[in-house]
């Protein structure tokens, strides 16, 4: 057994979170599955680019096969779409009394409570902006909101112990009881996001287009709705304030959040999301269905539909398939489905 932490996925997320931790003197381990970038932060050290801070950090890394011990805490920073492969192989590893933490995009929280028990997952919303640039350098582009609870709403021990590392990263995060009411909010903005990337044009262009705006603000309304039918009261964030796209919201307010999504991310130095890079860079599958497609599920059990977010689901594959370019027709093309 050791009380060294050990961070599952070493990219955007998981290797600042480690690059911080271990320059702080706290014991952590990382695990990535690009062995050229596992060599490089234990060997020449993980180099943290852009306006926030820079520095080189060596950051213990291996790949999944080289893992040994058990460890009392996890921190699982994949994609969503890899969150089932990762459990399979981190659970040999998880101590019966450990806890696994969801730093990623999504409502993962649900799938690794199945495939481990809820007694062994916590849950945490990130929104920091960050690229994997290539193996060893890591791009942090702006700082964000950084909130940890338990996936029950109660507050322990391992909390506070897990929101006291998180600050040592970011100073302003917080520990909550009600962490679903983030994801939610967060899954609202994701699903904004995923709309921009149907374009090469960056994040701040497709929240500041004037014809675009309606269309990201119907997606919203629609995750929110989703939400509110599974009880859930939204928490805003770093522009995104869920309250102005439920019904009853005073009129203007969807726009000023578009407006305030527009300027923060204009002051960050990631011009586009982690999806467009993912189509446009790196040329491989996004997490579209375990990010976005679970809202359709979702809305399916309370009897609603969710055609934007159909629609959306459909492009993007589209575009991982090659069967359409990432341009202003394609946003247009999910324009077409708003009621």
């Amino acid at each position: 057994m050791t009380d060294e932490i050990l961070i599952w996925g070493a990219g955007a997320i998981g290797g600042i979170l480690g690059a911080y931790w271990a320059r702080a003197g706290i014991p952590v381990k990382m695990v990535d599955i690009v062995e050229e970038h596992a060599r490089a932060c234990s060997s020449t050290g993980l180099r943290i680019e852009g306006p926030v801070e820079e520095f080189t950090q060596v950051v213990p890394c291996v790949t999944p096969a080289e893992v040994t011990g058990t460890y009392r805490t996890i921190v699982l920073a994949v994609k969503a779409h890899a969150t089932r492969p990762a459990l399979d192989a981190l659970l040999p590893h998880l101590a019966q009394d450990g806890v696994i933490l969801s730093a990623q995009n999504g409502l993962n929280e649900r799938t690794i409570a199945e495939v481990a028990g809820a007694e062994r997952t916590m849950g945490a919303f990130v929104n920091y902006g960050a690229d994997w640039l290539e193996p060893g350098r890591i791009l942090f582009g702006n700082r964000g909101a950084v909130v940890v609870g338990e996936i029950d709403g109660t507050i322990r021990d391992r909390t506070r112990e897990m929101h006291r590392l998180l600050s040592v990263f970011e100073p302003d995060a917080v520990l909550t009881t009600e962490i679903w009411a983030y994801l939610w909010g967060k899954l609202g903005y994701g699903a904004q996001l995923f709309a921009t990337a149907l374009t090469t044009d960056s994040m701040t262009a497709n929240f500041a287009h004037p014809d675009r705006a309606p269309v990201l603000i119907d997606l919203a309304r629609e995750v929110m709705s989703v939400a509110v039918a599974e009880g859930i009261n939204p928490k805003p964030f770093n522009g995104f304030d869920p309250a102005a796209y439920l019904p009853g919201a005073p009129e203007g307010a969807a726009e000023k959040s578009i407006a305030d999504l527009a300027e923060f991310n204009f002051r960050t130095a990631k011009t586009h999301s982690g999806i467009y890079r993912d189509l446009a860079v790196r040329k491989r599958r996004t997490e579209v269905d375990p990010q976005i497609g679970v809202i359709s599920e979702i809305a399916a059990t309370h009897g609603m539909t969710t055609p934007l977010i159909d629609r959306l689901v459909t492009l993007i594959h589209e575009i991982e398939d090659g069967k359409r370019p990432m341009s202003a027709e394609t946003f247009g093309a999910l324009a077409e489905a708003r009621p």
